[in-house]
């Protein structure tokens, strides 16, 4: 860990031994790099290609060795342990007794044991008692940025927005509009999660259901679905990631242009739907006391 990250500290609360990446690379026999995408490519070349003669190297996401940002030596195991979760989620399953899917792929084999030591990785961070599945890194690359792109983060996130600013513009209270298009969304999801679509229809009212089939069709259209397509094309070409690699390589200079990526965040992070959530969610403390994300610890 670098002398200026902000995780240090936490991690030394935790009572975990801290190394520098280098230090830590010629200690290790197995290396699990976890920094960001954007972040690895750098911290390969500068701290880990050097000391990673006979050793494995592991990734929980397949973007930098499927777009080759990385190229280790023949001489490495490179294989994948790729929990279904945010590393959070992960930890909490894992205190808890359980686990999440986890998704394992192998690269490069040099020692012969790159996929026993994937599973045995794997079943370590709990993934046995929920799943092993064996994929390959494009398959989990590609798919894992399109579903986020398109469906739970990019998809999600905009059609949540929009519904709530059409309530808004039409007149309706802002806390009425946040209920409905985003307080709401949890319950839909559980519902899914437990038992797929059609668990949920089973459960909504016949009300709502049929609004579903009549209008669903006529926000996702053909030309949503073609622009779908199109998403995922950008993603398999690898155009996605050169832009992405491109975007970080920008100078701080233009962080005031509307198209950087940290200006994006600032807007999105200013739009109403965040305020008033932050206000109704003060009214509901069982919310917090189940939150998931605690920033001071992760």
């Amino acid at each position: 860990m670098r002398e200026d990250s902000p995780s240090r500290a936490k991690a030394e609360a935790a009572n975990f031994q801290v190394l520098s990446p280098d230090e830590a690379c010629q200690w290790a026999h197995v290396v699990v790099l976890l920094a960001p995408d954007e972040k690895q490519p750098q911290i390969f070349q500068q701290s880990l290609k050097a000391h990673l003669g006979g050793k494995a190297l592991v990734f929980a996401h397949g973007l930098c060795i499927h777009f080759k940002l990385i190229a280790p030596d023949a001489d490495t195991d490179v294989f994948m342990a790729a929990p279904k979760g945010p590393g959070h989620t992960v930890r909490d399953q894992y205190v808890r007794g359980f686990g999440v899917p986890t998704l394992i792929a192998v690269a490069q084999d040099a020692s012969g044991q790159a996929r026993d030591l994937a599973l045995a990785y794997a079943a370590a961070l709990g993934g046995g008692k929920a799943g092993i599945i064996e994929t390959t890194f494009r398959e989990e690359c590609e798919t894992d940025l399109f579903g986020e792109q398109a469906v739970l983060c990019g998809g999600l996130t905009e059609l949540i927005r929009a519904g709530f600013d059409t309530l808004v513009d039409a007149g309706y209270s802002p806390e009425m509009a946040y209920f409905e298009c985003l307080h709401e969304v949890k319950l839909i999801v559980d519902l899914m999660y437990e038992g797929g679509i059609g668990n949920m229809f089973y459960s909504i009212s016949n009300t709502a259901e049929y609004g579903a089939y009549t209008s669903g069709a006529r926000l996702v259209t053909d030309e949503t679905r073609a622009e779908m397509k199109r998403v995922l094309a950008d993603i398999q070409s690898g155009e996605f990631t050169k832009k992405w690699m491109a975007e970080n390589a920008r100078p701080q200079s233009e962080y005031n242009d509307p198209s950087h990526f940290l200006a994006m965040r600032k807007k999105h992070a200013s739009h109403a739907i965040e305020e008033v959530g932050e206000k109704l969610r003060t009214m509901m403390p069982w919310i917090a006391k189940k939150a998931l994300v605690d920033k001071k610890k992760n």
